[in-house]
């Protein structure tokens, strides 16, 4: 096997791995040893899980056939879920559930 042909996947590896780390590392780095979070941080904290949740549902339901129902009522759970317990763990576990409940009887 030609050297050339392994290190460029090793070095793709090993690159992926690098900025992985250095990106997880860098909210300690920058907001680590007491100092206090700023408030537009703060503030993006508590909208991104929600952003996200309706942004998954747009995309889900682009092109979406209206005759099936196991979609939109996973996602009306999904987001009941989110505003009454705004977890989105449990949130997307509880519509991902239904949704495949559903499937599996066919609704």
């Amino acid at each position: 096997m030609n050297t050339e042909n392994l290190l460029h996947p090793l070095a793709v590896v090993v690159t992926a791995w690098a900025v992985t780390c250095l990106l997880r590392a860098f909210p300690f780095l920058v907001f680590g040893g007491g100092r206090k979070t700023p408030v537009g941080v703060e503030a993006f904290g508590r909208v991104i899980s929600p952003l996200v949740i309706a942004g998954l549902l747009v995309y889900s339901y682009c092109g979406l056939e209206c005759r099936l129902v196991a979609p939109w009522a996973a996602g009306v759970l999904t987001v009941g879920l989110q505003l009454a317990l705004r977890n989105p763990l449990l949130s997307i576990l509880g519509g991902t559930a239904l949704y495949m409940t559903l499937l599996h009887f066919g609704v």
